[in-house]
């Protein structure tokens, strides 16, 4: 068998593949899958909104890397501080992006970096606190051209 007798028998066997659905992309999650992983980032609790800010462009043009920025109003003393901050994409293939951790001597309940967003969709962030309580915040997000190349 030659190389090119090689390229095509493997050309077919993915064509094939592809056809059946095996070679299938994953699937985006749904808000509901979200909202499912917060509750299970938090234990169940109920999530008040407010104490929480996003800041996230309202449109961009390409999904591979926005920029968010993620503050929760938080004196961050040994009584009341910050323990937890999760942040999710509804519409991502896995809604859980980050998890970042505070502790009293943090200093602030603050975060910079930049995340992936397949599509345009809403961003949540919740933030567990020391008393047990979680607050949060949703942003929405348009994306012209998502991570996957497709808006």
């Amino acid at each position: 068998m030659n190389r090119r007798q090689v390229l095509a028998l493997g050309g077919s066997a993915l064509a094939v593949l592809a056809a059946s659905g095996l070679m299938a992309p994953p699937a985006l999650a749904s808000p509901k899958a979200a909202k499912a992983k917060l509750a299970e980032l938090v234990g169940g609790k109920k999530a008040e909104k407010g104490r929480v800010a996003i800041i996230l462009p309202p449109m961009t043009n390409d999904g591979k890397r926005v920029r968010i920025k993620v503050a929760v109003d938080s004196p961050m003393t040994e009584q009341d501080y910050v323990k937890s901050l999760h942040i999710l994409a509804e519409r991502n293939t896995v809604p859980e992006v980050a998890s970042y951790h505070f502790g009293p001597l943090s200093g602030k309940a603050e975060m910079i970096t930049r995340i992936r967003v397949a599509k345009s969709q809403t961003i949540s962030a919740a933030a567990e606190m020391s008393d047990g309580s979680v607050y949060m915040a949703k942003v929405r997000c348009k994306v012209a051209r998502g991570a996957g190349g497709c808006g």
